[in-house]
């Protein structure tokens, strides 16, 4: 099963190490390749900039979703698709209302906010979308080992681990998509259990 749009997030951040940066662009233009639409936070630097020029220099589809006070730091890229809105949550949601499936770049505090939210949710039963974390050279790992710490100490159920997964290079994001989703499918249509 392929999903049509994928959201990314990512750091907006210009001064980073340039492995991050590439894997963004080879993201952009696997996305594109595979006809599968780039949902992301509509900025033109940073990891979000290079994703997005990527996915549309390789002919992809691009949605971009950015609230107004950030037009001046940010920098929408005016040759994709942009919806302005007034708010983060506005943000977020048309985002999330707007994908299929999930990757989770590098990035900073904002990224971070992003994704707890978005694991927050699922944790509640409210998406069953998947989640695929980039994690050149262990980036994410300390937050994963955050949350199996908190599974450790009873506060988050075990199956929680389950609900993301991770890879190590780019290109392996939407095989990874691919395969939760074909999961999900499965699980749904067949009670046999998953191996």
């Amino acid at each position: 099963m392929a999903p049509d749009s994928v959201c990314v997030f990512c750091a907006s951040s210009d001064g980073v190490d340039p492995v991050f940066l590439t894997g963004a662009e080879q993201l952009g233009v696997e996305l594109a390749r595979a006809g599968v639409r780039l949902v992301y936070g509509g900025g033109g630097v940073g990891l979000m900039g290079a994703c997005a020029r990527a996915a549309h220099a390789a002919g992809g589809r691009v949605l971009g979703v950015m609230p107004t006070f950030l037009q001046s730091t940010e920098m929408a890229l005016d040759a994709v698709e942009t919806v302005f809105v007034a708010s983060m949550h506005e943000r977020k949601a048309i985002m999330f209302e707007q994908s299929d499936a999930f990757a989770v770049l590098p990035g900073g505090v904002g990224t971070l906010e992003e994704v707890v939210e978005l694991l927050s949710w699922r944790r509640l039963g409210l998406h069953a979308k998947p989640v695929v974390f980039l994690n050149p050279g262990g980036y994410w790992t300390p937050l994963f080992e955050l949350f199996a710490h908190t599974v450790d100490q009873g506060l988050t159920p075990e199956w929680f681990l389950d609900t993301f997964t991770w890879v190590k290079t780019a290109d392996l994001i939407l095989p990874a998509i691919r395969e939760l989703l074909r999961r999900a499918e499965h699980s749904q249509t067949d009670a046999a259990p998953l191996t």
